[in-house]
């Protein structure tokens, strides 16, 4: 075994000082599978419980901290106490299995869906629609400072709940296109006050939120608890978010005292479109800009040992699985005791039951050719 397969069993222990048996973590997935009223459904428990038996943290499926915030079918939710029952399950089953458990955290801004949220008032920085395949979404309506404030707040409450819910942290949801993300970028938010404008006002909500979240960690977490920060490096939008506001937001963020950053990005080895050196990889220009400042981890179609393997030469600190843990739920035992050969990579389309897959998560598995490796 060399060095970058060893560094992938090597615990760690965090900046708020908890520790994760290695350097493996269960990327957050939507799983559509929570009860229309955001509650924990019980195929939840038992596919978290399935695949926490090898990694060093799960991160769940994205829960959203306000009624308003709700993106997907199926969400789960952490926006009000009377949740916090079944959270506390899913926090009980991931734990069992020796891995700790982090509740991602989110609110979906424009990509709300209107028939979830209250009135089907989608809300934004600014009254931009999203486009998607070149057509424009729904037209959000634009928050008010005050609003805004009452998000910002509504993270340090569902903060709160996910400790009592006994989770070993959160990750503050910043990619993907959703509210925090649309803060930042230069085509959602053209707002014109201390939460837009220049790139350092655009900043301005997404510190805001890390500090509501910490504050709530501050006064009521009586044992280390997690903050991880998870964010997309650039957008396709034009106007978007480059790799030239990226690295500097990254320097801030560095310096935030979070106990890790997570880039999303859908192939690992992917290189940056623009505003950077777009011969080196996203990665790359990342692990140069934190300079060992706060641990990376990071997504990107890993499936195999050797993915793996070859991923942890560039020098992240942590891997996040995905789509492999849906597949293999072993994925990473198999690792660890060198069955390479036993890994599944294909999803098995009778393997349903055997996979502990939920029934609402199959279905949408099958209905998106492509998605996953074997569905076509």
């Amino acid at each position: 075994m060399n060095a970058n397969e060893e560094r992938i069993w090597k615990p760690y222990t965090f900046k708020s000082g908890m520790e994760v048996r290695n350097r493996l973590f269960m990327a957050p997935m939507t799983n559509y599978s929570s009860n229309p009223d955001g509650s924990i459904h019980e195929d939840e428990i038992t596919y978290y419980r399935r695949r926490s038996q090898g990694v060093g943290a799960v991160v769940t499926a994205v829960a959203h901290v306000t009624p308003g915030g709700q993106g997907f079918d199926g969400q789960v939710g952490v926006d009000r106490d009377a949740l916090i029952p079944g959270l506390s399950r899913v926090a009980e089953a991931i734990k069992s299995g020796g891995a700790k458990a982090i509740l991602q955290i989110f609110h979906a801004g424009r990509l709300s869906r209107p028939h979830l949220v209250p009135d089907g008032d989608i809300t934004a920085p600014s009254n931009i629609p999203a486009e998607s395949r070149g057509m424009p979404g729904p037209t959000p309506r634009e928050l008010t400072t005050v609003e805004i404030e009452e998000i910002i707040e509504a993270f340090g409450k569902a903060t709160v709940r996910a400790i009592k819910a006994g989770f070993d942290g959160v990750e503050i949801h910043g990619a993907n296109g959703y509210l925090i993300q649309q803060f930042f970028s230069p085509h959602a938010n053209r707002k014109n006050d201390k939460y837009g404008g220049t790139l350092e006002k655009r900043m301005t909500f997404s510190l805001a939120v890390i500090d509501s979240v910490q504050k709530a960690v501050s006064e009521h977490a009586d044992e280390p608890f997690i903050v991880g920060y998870r964010f997309s490096p650039e957008e396709p939008d034009t106007p978007g978010i480059t790799m030239a506001e990226t690295l500097p937001f990254i320097d801030v963020l560095a310096e935030k005292d979070l106990d890790y950053l997570h880039v999303s990005l859908g192939e690992f080895w992917s290189k940056a479109r623009r505003g950077a050196d777009s011969d080196r990889t996203r990665i790359d220009l990342l692990l140069e800009q934190i300079n060992n400042r706060v641990p990376l981890v990071s997504v990107g179609s890993i499936r195999t040992s050797e993915d793996a393997f070859k991923a942890m030469q560039s020098g992240v600190d942590f891997l996040a699985l995905g789509r492999a843990l849906v597949i293999d739920p072993e994925w990473v035992e198999k690792t660890k005791e060198g069955k390479y050969s036993e890994i599944e990579t294909v999803l098995d389309l009778h393997a349903k039951d055997r996979l502990d897959i939920p029934e609402r998560f199959w279905k949408v598995i099958l209905s998106v050719p492509g998605w996953f490796p074997g569905v076509n």
